[in-house]
């Protein structure tokens, strides 16, 4: 039984490898991006829409909705990072009902890619909201012991973001292969039809998480009052 997709290699020549957890990223990104090429080329304002339109401007707005919550004032301004996030994810799920498709989020060097945009991601966009100078001072608040905490508690977080994703998905895919083998056919359909549905959940709890860690990045500290200290 294969762990991770990484096992599957379809091209080697030396220590140069294209495994499955590649072809498949790639794919899916590839797939992304021509389907909202098609999708965007015909936009109207008008009250007669296509159905991908009216799928579309769900999907945004509903993305556009979940980023506010979380705490962003301009939640449009992060629509494409967390939007990217959440769609990738869900779309590395959804295709699981492809036949001798393997998830490329079952593979720790996939998570560990995503959890990296997000580590990168947060600083980014502390650093554009409050300036170089706030952001890093955010890190020795309310006392320079703080800095190890902080710096400890940021690469922890991001360890974290990439072994829960890659857990969910990797445990998802692996009961759903057992009960092929050891159960009739109309289980393990029921199966992948609730790994679809946990998917779904892992790529908004992952972007939202998201969402909440920059949240907190670009908060800025409200100025103290006169005679405060």
């Amino acid at each position: 039984m294969r762990l991770t997709p990484d096992e599957i290699i379809f091209w080697q020549y030396g220590v140069v490898k294209l495994n499955a957890t590649i072809v498949f990223t790639w794919a899916i990104m590839l797939a992304l991006t021509v389907g909202a090429m098609l999708i965007t080329r015909t936009l109207s304002r008008d009250l007669k829409r296509t159905h991908w339109q009216n799928l579309l401007e769900i999907v945004v707005t509903g993305i556009v909705s979940q980023i506010a919550e979380v705490g962003l004032s301009q939640p449009r301004k992060y629509l494409g990072f967390l939007g990217t996030l959440f769609l990738f994810v869900a779309a590395a799920s959804l295709c699981t009902v492809i036949p001798g498709y393997e998830p490329p989020t079952g593979s720790l060097s996939t998570t560990t890619a995503l959890a990296l945009c997000v580590f990168v991601a947060v600083p980014f966009f502390g650093i554009v909201e409050q300036g170089l100078g706030a952001y890093i001072t955010s890190y020795i608040e309310p006392t320079f012991i703080m800095l190890p905490f902080n710096i400890i508690s940021e690469i922890s977080r991001t360890l974290a973001l990439a072994v829960r994703l890659f857990g969910n998905m990797m445990s998802g895919a692996m009961i759903i292969a057992i009960l092929l083998t050891i159960t009739p056919l109309v289980f393990p359909i029921i199966m992948t039809a609730l790994g679809l549905l946990t998917g779904m959940v892992q790529a908004y709890i992952f972007s939202i998480l998201a969402g909440v860690y920059i949240a907190a990045a670009t908060r800025v500290s409200a100025p103290k009052r006169a005679g405060e200290g």
